[in-house]
Order: C-alpha cells, then structure tokens, then sequence
C-alpha cells in the first residue's frame, strides 16, 4: 500500500470511532449514561467504606414512569409513597442538556457539606433534613439497589433515582 493512502485510512478509523456512539442509538446512550449514574453513586459510597450499588432494571423503569411524568407536566414531586414495597427516591432537574450524569449526581452529593453523623432526620448541621436528604438516601447502608432513569421536558432535565432499600428512616444512622 502506497504511504499517500496510511493517512486516509487513519482519519477514516478516527471517523469511525467517533461516530459509533452516534450510530448506535439510543441503547448506547442508555448504557453510558447507566453506568455513570451508577459509578457517580458507588465513587461517593466508597469513600465512607459502603458497599457498592447494584443497578437495577425494575427501578429503572419505575424511574422512567415518573421521570416522564413530570418532564411532560412541569410538576416537580416525588412519586406517591408504595407502602406494600417501599422504594427510596431522589429527585434533581436542570437546565435541558446541560449537565452530565455525574453532575446531576453530584447535586445530591453536595449535600455532605450539610451532613453530620447521627440519627436521622437529625443529620444536618442546618437543622433542616431537606439540606442533607438526597445525599442520605444515597448512601443508606440497607440500600444496596438503584435504578435512574432522565426525561426531557420543554425546558429542563429531570432525573429519578429510586432506591432498594429505602433510606431515610427516622431514629436509624444513615452509615
């Protein structure tokens, strides 16, 4: 092969490699952003010595229900209560395509700033447990299994992560 095509042939594999996760649609999309949700979680939970997080295909789509719900009405809420099997939720929007998995994550683990050790709901340094409940749920030691899921709506991002087992438990330690 004569040297004048070598560089061709690369910039047409540097193409294709570029272009793979484009078309590969959505399935790709799905794992990429699967797995860093998961490793955003698991990278907070290890710094405390938790174990890691399992995804979870049924929270997944749990998530994705009531992410699209609220992506499609604006609303801002979390999902009525399942007293029969009770799953733990956090919730985070943001401007529409701005913001990478792990800073959507990120939001919650913020909330560490605000977290001291104790019995929950009195782990906040705020004295309010809405500065330090979605970091909580996150790294509740009984919580082994998560599943998120984003929508997008006419202007914002929203994510739902939901969590077996849930946190939260009022008079237990988080970690």
């Amino acid at each position: 092969m004569p040297r004048a095509h070598a560089p061709r042939r690369l910039i047409a594999a540097v193409a294709a490699l570029l272009a793979a996760p484009l078309l590969s649609g959505a399935a790709s999309f799905s794992q990429t952003f699967d797995a860093r949700v998961l490793a955003a979680h698991n990278h907070e939970r290890a710094s405390v010595g938790l174990a890691p997080l399992r995804w979870n295909r049924e929270l997944v789509q749990s998530a994705q229900r009531w992410a699209d719900y609220l992506a499609s009405t604006g609303r801002f809420e979390h999902a009525p209560e399942r007293h029969y099997d009770p799953e733990g939720e956090n919730l985070w929007a943001g401007t529409r395509g701005y913001f990478t998995p792990e800073a959507m994550v990120n939001g919650w683990i913020r909330e560490k700033r605000y977290f001291r050790p104790g019995v929950f709901p009195y782990n906040s340094v705020t004295g309010r447990v809405d500065d330090v409940g979605h970091y909580t749920q996150l790294m509740w030691r009984d919580t082994d299994e998560v599943g998120c899921a984003v929508a997008r709506g006419g202007e914002e991002d929203v994510l739902v992560c939901r969590y077996k087992n849930a946190g939260n438990y009022l008079g237990e330690r988080p970690f």
